[in-house]
């Protein structure tokens, strides 16, 4: 069983799903003081298919290679996951504990449903309450475009889902522009980041260059791997939704899966590896060796890292429920 240093887990807001930090090439900054819109048009993005604008302006577009779904334990997983169906409902209830620093455990309950509804609470209670008034809050276009990535990829076209995934939340880095297109993107990507500095009153850092090199494909890395577990918290309980982040999580280079148990349970732990978390940690994705729903995540500091993050942990269950059931307490 896998035992980590608890504390209370990062980058999202009290009543969500804990995704693991994506990494950005600008200063760091608080989400909460630049604002979502601003991260989300400042993310650098990559693809795997055809071509990547990279380098100069003037420069010919650099070639990525396209890493291969292999038959992993993942990809069999997937296979299964997607044969086995999705359980009827209409819904997802991902109950999400998040731990303080003193280890004491908060629990948070969301319901995302199949038409894009999202429904929370502290507690049973509160969440029935949520359901039954009807107090629904809408989906983030950013939740559709990851869950619908997820389900291209488990139907088959897992390519285009890399390229669908890695641009959910914006293509700053141009993914199949010209070279002068995308350094066109990449500098209105920076000018939205930096408006949103002045706006907060915060001093705007200097313009950088689109990354290439390693640094490009590490950062492809983690978007991937940033948007792939996102879907993967927010629509486990939907079964094509599961298969397909199984499958675009076994593409990855900088991914190594390894065998584990919770609570007498076996698991697979996904381990994405410190260079792709932007060098500060290891984050480790816990799933269930039969069924494929997440079970725990965390972040553990990187050893030799100069600038170590704090170290997080989230434990997670997800059922397919009604809505019917929900407002009356039956879950």
């Amino acid at each position: 069983m896998l035992a980590r240093p608890l504390q209370t887990a990062m980058a999202e807001p009290a009543s969500t799903v804990v995704r693991p930090k994506r990494w950005l090439s600008w200063p760091k900054v608080s989400v909460a003081a630049v604002g979502a819109a601003a991260v989300a048009a400042a993310v650098v993005i990559g693809t795997t298919g055809g071509t990547v604008p990279a380098g100069h302006s003037d420069a010919a577009p650099q070639a990525v290679e396209s890493p291969q779904v292999v038959e992993s334990p993942l990809v069999k997983l997937a296979s299964a996951v997607k044969a086995a169906g999705t359980q009827p409902g209409e819904a997802s209830l991902i109950i999400n504990t998040k731990f303080a620093p003193d280890g004491t455990p908060n629990l948070y309950y969301t319901v995302y449903t199949d038409k894009g509804q999202v429904f929370r609470g502290d507690s049973p209670q509160s969440l029935a309450a949520s359901v039954a008034k009807g107090a629904a809050e809408n989906a983030t276009p950013y939740d559709a475009k990851v869950m619908a990535a997820a389900r291209l990829a488990a139907n088959g076209d897992v390519e285009k889902a890399r390229v669908a995934m890695l641009t959910a939340a914006g293509n700053a880095l141009g993914v199949g522009l010209s070279p002068a297109e995308a350094d066109k993107a990449w500098a209105q990507a920076q000018a939205e980041i930096a408006e949103q500095f002045r706006k907060h009153g915060k001093k705007v850092p200097d313009p950088r260059p689109r990354p290439t090199g390693k640094d490009l494909e590490n950062l492809i890395g983690n978007h991937l791997w940033s948007s792939a577990t996102h879907a993967l918290f927010i629509g486990a309980a939907n079964a094509e939704v599961r298969a397909g982040v199984l499958k675009l999580l076994a593409t990855m280079k900088d991914v190594t899966v390894g065998t584990t148990d919770i609570d007498g349970q076996a698991a697979l732990a996904l381990t994405a590896s410190p260079a792709i978390q932007g060098g500060g940690s290891t984050h480790i994705l816990t799933v269930n060796a039969d069924n494929g729903l997440p079970m725990r995540s965390e972040g553990i500091p990187a050893k030799d890292s100069a600038e170590p993050s704090k170290p997080w942990v989230a434990n997670y269950k997800s059922s397919r429920v009604t809505l019917a059931d929900v407002a009356a307490g039956k879950f």
